[in-house]
């Protein structure tokens, strides 16, 4: 949330009945409304690059069950599909379409490795594009179905999509096998009956030619193309207003915003969506001759009464050791998903308002508490020491008792070694707790020695025994 030029993040955990889900880069995302009016705002999540590089086939919903003044709880579950089902892709898109009383999921784009049998070590991370097929997800049974549309001819990455009702807008995008980014305008409608579902895609005149580019909604129908690329290397700033009237889609040019030369002599930027009519946007550090593993951060602002507003600069407090120059712009540059409206943390949801009965016992569910006599951890000044850590420290649960969680840094754990214990599923005794572990241990059965019997000898004349 950013008020009064000030940019607050909210803490956010998983429920304890959540599936993993792992750090993406470049998946497909999407909001979604279930048809009952107690069903909550759900995200959907599709593919994107794994922390191992690899790419997933996972689709992942997520919704919110708890909010208050400290924190959201999330809740995970992983969605099995059947049929035709999207194969492990990236910078493509997912969107939901809603038709007499129906929704589905529409997948389309993005980038895959090269089949196992084509992939050798010079090429193993060789990506092409995949085959131009809507997919259709229908997400109440689990299962997915492949159309083939004469109209799309070539696979797509970074493009954009608008949808609306039963209806989606692509444009731009970027093709790998030709190296350009055409001017695509499609318009897709999915129209659900009762029976087998019917896709038609028409090709429209007047699209635009960028990739990358952020999507923010001023009005019901009114959006807004901010950011991009329109070359490898050279960035797109002009943006532009789509207005959508019934069957009708217009694009045309906004008024340039008075970017800030540090944006204008940037390489790279990247951002994303804050709703309302907003756009966050980042911009590496170097270009303002101060560390390069700073980041800085820019409101804009597309509203009509806005769009001369002069943009807000915040600066990070989280570091990247990426060298920004090594960096492929329009694909490999940092990314953001914020999903929220800008005010969703407005009213009730202040931030410096505290509650006690938000508080929870955190020595169980929370990442910032003392887990030993020598814990020294503090929110405010803790930076990553493991490569896996993102915003939190790592932990580890010690078996001991009722079991507690500790902090491998505390623990003086190795990263190789933190990695294997979160992998297996053997216990583990932290350092107060391991010699009493210990000694509560059972001791190994150990088979007792054979001792051969004594033998009995009578001495002839006495009858006593030696």
């Amino acid at each position: 949330d950013v008020k009064h030029n000030h940019l607050k993040l909210k803490p956010a955990v998983f429920s304890k009945d959540s599936c993993y889900l792992p750090p993406l880069r470049y998946p497909a995302t999407c909001t979604f409304k279930g048809s009952l009016e107690s069903e909550k705002q759900q995200y959907i999540i599709h593919g994107g690059k794994t922390p191992n590089n690899e790419l997933s086939d996972k689709i992942y919903v997520m919704s919110i069950v708890c909010k208050n003044n400290k924190k959201v709880t999330f809740r995970c579950t992983e969605k099995d599909l059947v049929g035709d089902v999207p194969e492990a892709r990236y910078g493509h898109s997912i969107d939901m379409v809603y038709s007499r009383g129906k929704s589905m999921g529409v997948v389309f784009g993005g980038r895959s490795y090269i089949p196992s049998a084509q992939r050798t070590t010079e090429k193993w991370n060789s990506v092409a594009d995949c085959l131009p097929h809507i997919f259709l997800v229908d997400l109440e049974f689990g299962c997915s179905t492949a159309y083939i549309l004469p109209e799309l001819q070539d696979g797509l990455s970074f493009h954009v999509s608008i949808a609306r009702n039963d209806t989606i807008y692509i444009l731009g995008g970027h093709s790998l096998a030709n190296n350009i980014r055409p001017a695509n305008l499609y318009r897709i409608r999915v129209d659900l009956p009762l029976g087998s579902p019917a896709v038609n895609c028409t090709v429209l005149p007047g699209g635009i030619s960028v990739s990358s580019a952020i999507l923010t909604q001023t009005n019901s129908d009114e959006f807004v193309i901010v950011g991009g690329y329109q070359l490898e290397n050279q960035k797109r700033m002009v943006c532009n207003i789509i207005s959508l009237e019934g069957n009708k889609i217009e694009i045309r040019e906004m008024e340039t915003p008075d970017w800030t030369p540090d944006i204008k002599h940037s390489k790279i930027w990247f951002g994303s969506n804050m709703g309302n009519g907003s756009v966050f946007l980042g911009i590496p550090g170097d270009n303002k001759q101060t560390l390069s593993e700073t980041f800085y951060f820019y409101m804009l602002k597309c509203a009509e009464d806005d769009v001369n507003e002069d943009q807000k600069t915040f600066t990070n407090s989280q570091t990247s050791t990426d060298d920004p120059g090594d960096s492929t712009p329009f694909e490999d540059s940092e990314e953001f998903c914020f999903s929220a409206e800008a005010n969703s943390f407005d009213g009730d949801d202040e931030f410096d308002t505290y509650n006690e009965d938000d508080e929870e016992d955190e020595s169980v569910t929370g990442y910032w508490i003392t887990c030993c006599s020598t814990c020294d951890v503090d929110i405010n000044t803790w930076v990553p020491f493991y490569s896996t850590e993102l915003n939190k420290p790592a932990m580890i649960y010690c078996s001991h008792g009722d079991g507690h969680w500790v902090h491998a840094q505390c623990m003086d754990l190795a990263e190789r070694t933190l990695i294997q214990l979160s992998e297996g599923s053997s216990k583990y005794y932290c350092n107060e707790h391991v010699k009493i572990a210990r000694a509560l241990q059972t001791p190994k059965r150990v088979l007792p020695l054979k001792k051969p019997p004594l033998k009995s000898l009578h001495k002839k004349g006495s009858g006593k025994i030696l």
